[in-house]
């Protein structure tokens, strides 16, 4: 049992086989495996238990430049798959009567193009009932800042994979305090390089983060409730 969730874990000689179909590049048999899994356990589990782990090896295979851009793309097809699945299936939507929260704005940090620990966190907190604007990739700071004002966001979340992309994210924590937003705008961080190094998130100017999606709701919902109701007037 995952103390985190509360699910079953999928066995190590599962997990095993599902990144050696993505090593592969397999997306077919990845795809049907992946379904018997979420049956088995269920989607969360399969998300914390196999995508998680398998994603972080793969990027530390590119760090190193021994993963190829078809064993990337299989990983990226597969995540879309099963997130898109989780969002479906009636596991996600337990708790339908739960009012909306947010909206929250998520994008990856300008010059990192590694999306996806962010779209497993967008995924889990949709599922809560948070209203996520996802800006995608290579986002500069001023636009995060913009789109928070423009839509009324509370905390932007940034994801960076690599040191040298994570020092990009200072940029943002200036932008919000030269705007005087402090007090109305939170910053979350995550990604790989956060996991590793949890105090780089206050180096760059973050007010928290996550080791996972999981944790990443609970740290949302705190920095939320950090910030002044109101307008963000500039």
């Amino acid at each position: 049992m995952d103390t985190q969730t509360g699910k079953m874990q999928v066995s190590a000689e599962c997990v095993k086989m599902l990144e050696q179909t993505i090593i592969n590049a397999d997306m077919r048999t990845a795809k049907g495996l992946l379904r018997d899994l979420a049956a088995d356990y269920g989607y969360e589990a399969v998300i914390f238990g196999a995508i998680e782990p398998i994603l972080a090896e793969i990027g530390e295979r590119l760090k190193r430049q021994e993963a190829s851009l078809a064993q990337s793309y299989v990983a990226s097809m597969i995540v879309d798959e099963v997130l898109r699945q989780y969002e479906d299936s009636s596991e996600s939507r337990s708790d339908q009567a739960v009012q909306r929260k947010g909206p929250v704005v998520l994008g990856n940090i300008e010059d990192d193009c590694h999306p996806l620990g962010r779209k497993i966190v967008a995924a889990f907190l949709r599922v809560n009932n948070w209203d996520v604007r996802d800006l995608g990739i290579d986002v500069e700071a001023k636009r995060f800042v913009d789109e928070a004002v423009r839509a009324g966001a509370r905390v932007i979340g940034v994801s960076a994979m690599i040191y040298t992309t994570a020092e990009n994210i200072r940029k943002v924590s200036r932008e919000i305090k030269t705007r005087g937003l402090e007090k109305q705008i939170k910053l979350a961080v995550g990604g790989v390089v956060f996991r590793l190094r949890p105090e780089l998130a206050e180096e760059v100017g973050a007010d928290g983060t996550a080791p996972n999606a999981f944790s990443a709701i609970a740290l949302f919902e705190r920095l939320w409730n950090l910030t002044e109701e109101g307008k963000h007037d500039e």
